[in-house]
């Protein structure tokens, strides 16, 4: 097939090279602190250019024209072949670290080497790490080492065709077996079938198994089994076993979901994870001394889902951004000549908002891992205090990152026009990345009930003049203030008014189900019958928190380390979003805040304001993200910005244009022409 790469300039489109000739900061200052660290820019650099390197041209939509089995075993022979490169060059580059081998497997550069994903994800960022993370010394030194390299293929396996959120009402059982010392697990009907899990089709050979523990016929909770599926030589699927994969999905298409069946199958008593509960040679069952252990694994993933779904959306906004500065069209003024799209006000409230949130997500991502690290410390410890707050927090984390992003990307492939539905723009597979995450690991709306149940807990116990948590602490500072104070403008009322926001709707959702308890109502009815009010006050527990998190990390001590024209850069984004997030919630704020129309007025300029201050800084803030082009893999959203010859390209590649004629005209379309109708 003949392709038009020689009429791909080799030089960068000139409305770009201009945006980033003009650009107010330091881009690698910019991309250095976003990496965190000039030395980690640098090694990630190095990774990219030993990773990308030697991949062909066209890599990526290639895999577009590939059949679903063919492309699940391509991908397989990728990450077979990419596995020892990347653990030398993790030797080479970084010795004993992990942002290499197995990092590249899951962080941003998979999307470069694997543009379907692949199904050794679950593997290497649940599989390693639960056994890692939940097991005794002696179980992690028996599977831990043999996961780590491979040896053994692992799944996580925990929701079922007819459950998922609900993780008490998983039906798949685990009874153990004194006599035999041996669990024997089942799956008792068609509903409880594992539904879902990563590189379970035909990847993985062994399961971590979330199923209900019975001994002596006694249900002893939800606990977590290591379970062989496959023989290690042939790969058949071993006695008890049915297995497959879930077929084709939105996106994903690589990663080799699969459902598993369990008909008594028996494994070792030393197969269940152990770290915290126990059961003992005789089938004593010893108690995990915190009840929600468990959740630990979750909040682990729930932050990876944050960290990931910000990217994809920074990822989307690169590829919008850059376009925008390179389309041409509609003149502004009648007679003059078609500006840059990105030169239309409304073009720009599609695109900034994004970045602004895409990093304010990422920023409060980074504290939770640091939040997450002490509770680990903690929990090692025997400290299991910081739990609940860190599974509430990484809950709404989830919930809004992934409510956000998947709406922003949308909205940024629609800025692109026409172009942005094709594949080649990669804004339909990012989606299809981003918006799985919307359900697994909870589902948004269960996940924000269960943070408002929580939040209606925690006000009952302040109503009562109990001590809460930090995490808790605005409702104190909302309910000292007889009325809200004067709006001043500032960023820091902004904060304030969310928190106070929260606050209210927190107490409205306490009342109002307290009312319904009252009136004669069950726990769970009136908590159902209050869902409304819970998931909202939810939300803004949630919002308040990334806009506090976003200012301290922009405004606090650290600014000290950046120059003064790089803070004024990130200072326009804080703005951007404290004042967007404001506006898009003034339905609720105005409930509970006396803004005047004033206020309103000023709110509408400050907007306004931004979008023009970050107009020309964007496309260079967007360079500093430092998203490769294999990353991106993006025929509009490409460094050099040759947009329309990297769209034609795209066409070429299409595998029917390796026939000018179709088989089907002699055989279908030539009679029709030629018949009367």
């Amino acid at each position: 097939m003949s392709h038009i790469k020689n009429l791909i300039p080799t030089t960068v489109n000139p409305d770009l090279q201009k945006e980033r000739s003009s650009a107010s900061f330091d881009v690698n200052e910019f991309a250095a602190w976003w990496q965190g660290g000039a030395d980690k820019l640098e090694l990630k650099r190095k990774i990219e250019l030993a990773i990308f390197s030697d991949l062909e041209d066209g890599y990526g939509i290639n895999h577009e024209y590939m059949s679903h089995e063919d492309l699940y075993n391509s991908t397989v022979k990728k990450v077979a072949e990419a596995a020892p490169k990347l653990k030398a060059l993790q030797e080479k580059l970084n010795p004993g670290g992990k942002d290499i081998w197995p990092g590249c497997l899951f962080r941003v550069q998979s999307h470069g080497l694997f543009p379907a994903n692949h199904p050794l994800a679950t593997h290497i960022t649940m599989f390693v790490d639960v056994v890692k993370g939940q097991g005794t010394p002696e179980q992690v030194e028996k599977w831990g080492t043999l996961a780590e390299n491979c040896n053994i293929i692992g799944t996580y396996a925990q929701t079922e065709l007819a459950h998922g959120t609900n993780v008490r009402g998983i039906e798949t059982r685990a009874d153990y077996d004194p006599r035999a010392g041996e669990f024997v697990l089942n799956t008792p009907n068609l509903k409880a079938y594992k539904w879902w899990p990563g590189g379970m089709g035909h990847t993985a050979n062994h399961a971590m198994v979330v199923a209900q523990l019975y001994i002596s016929g006694k249900h002893k909770g939800v606990q977590m089994f290591i379970v062989p599926l496959r023989d290690p030589e042939t790969h058949m699927p071993l006695p008890g076993i049915d297995i497959g994969e879930v077929g084709k999905k939105l996106g994903m298409a690589a990663v080799n979901q699969g459902f598993l069946g369990l008909k008594n199958v028996r494994i070792p008593r030393t197969n269940m994870l152990m770290k915290y509960a126990k059961v003992e040679r005789d089938g004593t069952f010893i108690a995990s001394p915190a009840s929600r252990v468990n959740y630990l694994t979750m909040v682990y993933t729930r932050c990876l889902i944050v960290n990931l779904n910000s990217s994809l959306l920074l990822q989307a906004a690169t590829i919008a951004t850059r376009y925008s500065a390179v389309r041409r069209q509609s003149p502004i003024e009648p007679d003059e000549a078609e500006p840059q799209i990105i030169d239309h006000v409304t073009q720009r409230l599609k695109l900034f908002p994004e970045i602004a949130t895409g990093m304010a997500y990422d920023i409060a991502a980074k504290h939770m891992w640091e939040l997450y690290d002490q509770t680990v410390l903690d929990a090692n410890n025997g400290k299991f205090d910081r739990l609940p707050d860190m599974h509430i927090m990484s809950c709404a984390l989830k919930v809004l990152c992934t409510t956000d992003s998947c709406a922003g990307i949308e909205r940024l492939r629609l800025s692109t026009g026409g172009h942005g539905y094709h594949i080649a723009a990669n804004l339909s597979n990012i989606y299809g990345n981003a918006v799985a995450a919307y359900t697994y690991e909870g589902e948004n709306t269960v996940l924000l009930l269960q943070i408002g149940r929580a939040l209606v807990k925690a006000w009952n116990s302040f109503k009562q003049g109990q001590r809460v948590s930090s995490a808790y602490g605005y409702f104190e500072s909302s309910m000292r203030l007889k009325e809200f104070p004067k709006w001043n403008n500032s960023w820091q009322i902004i904060i304030q008014a969310l928190q106070y926001t929260a606050a209210h709707k927190t107490r409205i959702a306490f009342e109002n189900m307290s009312e319904r308890i009252a009136a004669g109502q069950s726990q769970g009815v009136a908590a159902n019958n209050t869902g409304i009010e819970l998931t909202r006050a939810a939300e803004f527990h949630g919002r308040q928190f990334v806009c506090e998190t976003f200012l301290n990390q922009i405004t606090g001590p650290n600014a000290q380390n950046r120059s003064p024209a790089l803070n004024k850069v990130l200072e326009n984004v804080l703005e951007l979003f404290l004042v967007q997030t404001v506006l898009n919630n003034l339905g609720e704020i105005l409930r509970f805040v006396n803004l005047t129309d004033a206020d309103l007025r000023s709110l509408q300029k400050r907007l306004e304001v931004s979008l023009e201050k970050l107009r020309p800084d964007a496309v260079a803030i967007c360079d500093g993200f430092d998203y490769h082009d294999r990353v991106l893999n993006s025929v509009l959203g490409s460094y050099d910005g040759n947009v329309y010859p990297r769209i034609f390209d795209a066409a070429k590649r299409s595998t029917m244009n390796q026939r000018p004629v179709q088989k089907s005209f002699e055989t279908y379309l030539k009679p029709l022409m030629k018949a009367s109708l």
